[in-house]
C-alpha cells in the first residue's frame, strides 16, 4: 500500500539527510507503547537519535554537522513526534541551544560549541523556576564570583530533558542582578537532576527538577543572556507544534490500522466490518486532514523561522526585529488552529473505534494526553489576542515571556 503523502519534503536532498535516522525512528516507534506503559525513560532511545547525528543537523558541514535548515529540521521534528513525542520534546531545549550557538557572532566559544555539538554532546535547559517567583523579577538561581570562575546555586523546574544531556544551559541571575547564562556540565559535584515529573502527559520527558549546589561554574561558560537570539520564543512555540502534529500522524496512523485489523461491527452499522462503513471511514479521513494541516502550517512556519535566522545573520537589528514579530505572529496563529486540530482529532479518532480501543494495552489516551498537554504550554488563550491586537492597533507580541506570581 502506498504511504500516506504528507506533503512535499522541504528540500530535495531532506530524504538523504534523514535517512540514516529513519531505521532508529522505526524502532522508536515499535516500542513507544511499551515504554508508555512501563514509565521507562528513553535514554537510550535518545542517545540512538544523538549518535545519528540529531543533535548536529544545523551544525554546517564543514564543522561536522549536516548543514540543515529549519524547515528540514522541523520536519524531521514531526518524523520523530510521530515515532513517540516524548523525545521530540526532550530534544527542544537542545535544539534551541545549538540554534543560538550557529547564529551567534564568530566567537571562541562559538567554536567550542559547534565542535562540542559535532562530536555528539548533548545540552539539556533549566530556565524555569515554580513556586512563588516574580514574572518579571529576577531568577532565584544566582551566580556569585568564586576565584577565577563563578558558583552556581538554585533549583529549576520543567528541565525538559536534562536528565539525559550532557551539559545544562541554566538561566541565572549575576551578582550585580544582570541575566547570565551558565553552561554546566550535567555530572558536575552539586548538580542533581530529578525525574519527578509528574503530569499526566509527556511523562517520559524528564520535566523535572534540577538542582545546583555550590557548582563551579568556568568564565569561559558564563555569558549575557540579554539580547539572545530575538526569535527564540517562536522556534521554541514551534517545536511544541511540529510535536503535536508527529502526535496526528501517529494517532490517524495507528487508528486506521485498528480499523483495518476490526473483524466485528455493529448491527446498525453500514457494513459487515468497519474497514467497509462509510461512516468509520469518514472518521480516519478527517484524523488524517488534521495531521496534514497541522503538518503543512508547521512547514510555512519553518520557512518563516528560516528567515528568522537569515536575518540574525545581517546583525541589522531593525531587519531581526521585523523577522521576530513575523515569526511571532504566524506561530502564533498556528498555535490556535494546530492545538484545536489536534486535541480535536484526538477525541474523535475513538469514534472510529469500539470500547475496546479504551483499553490501556492500547495506550490510545496517550495520545490525548500528550497533546493536551503540550497545548498547555505558553497558553494559546492569550494568543489570539496578541495576533487581533497586531491586526487592529499594530501591537508587536511581547518579545519574551516568564511565568511567575503578579
Amino acid at each position: 500500500m502506498t504511504a500516506m503523502p504528507w506533503g512535499a519534503a522541504p528540500s530535495p536532498r531532506y530524504d538523504e539527510l534523514v535517512a540514516p535516522l529513519r531505521p532508529l525512528l522505526a524502532r522508536i516507534r515499535a516500542g513507544a507503547v511499551e515504554r508508555e506503559l512501563e514509565r521507562r525513560l528513553p535514554v537510550a532511545e535518545i542517545r540512538w537519535l544523538v549518535d545519528g547525528g540529531i543533535g548536529a543537523l544545523r551544525v554546517p558541514l564543514d564543522q561536522g554537522g549536516a548543514g540543515a535548515n529549519l524547515p528540514e529540521l522541523f520536519e524531521l521534528l514531526i518524523e520523530v513526534a510521530a515515532a513517540d513525542s516524548n523525545l521530540a520534546q526532550a530534544l527542544r531545549g537542545h535544539l534551541g541551544f545549538a540554534e543560538d550557538v550557529l547564529g551567534s557572532p564568530a566567537s571562541a566559544r562559538r567554536e567550542r560549541w559547534l565542535r562540542r555539538l559535532a562530536a555528539g554532546e548533548l545540552v539539556g535547559p533549566a530556565w524555569s523556576e515554580a513556586g512563588p517567583q516574580a514574572a518579571r523579577d529576577q531568577f532565584a538561581t544566582r551566580l556569585v564570583a568564586q576565584g577565577n570562575g563563578w558558583q552556581l546555586d538554585g533549583t529549576k523546574f520543567y528541565t525538559t530533558g536534562s536528565l539525559y544531556a550532557d551539559w545544562i544551559d541554566v538561566g541565572v541571575t549575576g551578582p550585580d542582578g544582570e541575566s547570565l547564562s551558565a553552561t554546566v556540565r550535567r555530572d558536575a559535584p552539586g548538580v542533581t537532576v530529578v525525574d519527578d515529573w509528574n503530569g499526566f502527559g509527556q511523562t517520559l520527558t524528564a520535566s523535572g527538577t534540577a538542582h545546583f549546589s555550590a557548582v563551579a561554574v568556568a568564565a569561559e561558560d558564563v555569558i549575557d543572556a540579554a539580547g539572545r537570539w530575538r526569535y527564540a520564543p517562536a522556534f521554541y512555540q514551534l517545536v511544541h507544534l511540529a510535536t503535536l502534529a508527529g502526535i496526528g500522524r501517529a494517532l490517524a496512523s495507528e487508528v486506521a490500522a485498528e480499523v483495518a485489523r476490526r473483524t466485528r461491527s455493529y448491527s446498525n452499522g453500514n457494513a459487515p466490518r468497519a474497514a467497509q462503513d462509510p461512516q468509520i471511514l469518514q472518521v480516519v479521513g478527517r484524523l488524517q486532514g488534521a495531521a496534514y494541516a497541522a503538518g503543512a502550517l508547521v512547514a510555512q512556519n519553518a520557512r518563516t523561522l528560516q528567515l528568522a535566522y537569515e536575518a540574525r545573520l545581517t546583525r541589522d537589528e531593525a531587519q531581526e526585529e521585523a523577522a521576530r514579530i513575523r515569526a511571532e505572529l504566524e506561530t502564533a496563529q498556528a498555535q490556535t488552529v494546530v492545538s484545536d486540530l489536534i486535541l480535536q482529532a484526538c477525541t474523535e479518532g475513538f469514534d472510529a473505534l469500539g470500547a475496546s480501543a479504551t483499553l490501556k494495552p492500547l495506550a490510545l489516551d496517550r495520545f490525548w494526553r500528550n497533546a493536551r498537554t503540550l497545548a498547555s504550554h505558553n497558553p494559546r488563550v492569550y494568543k489570539q489576542r496578541i495576533i487581533g491586537d497586531f491586526a487592529v492597533n499594530g501591537t508587536p507580541p511581547p518579545e519574551q515571556w516568564r511565568i511567575g506570581v503578579a
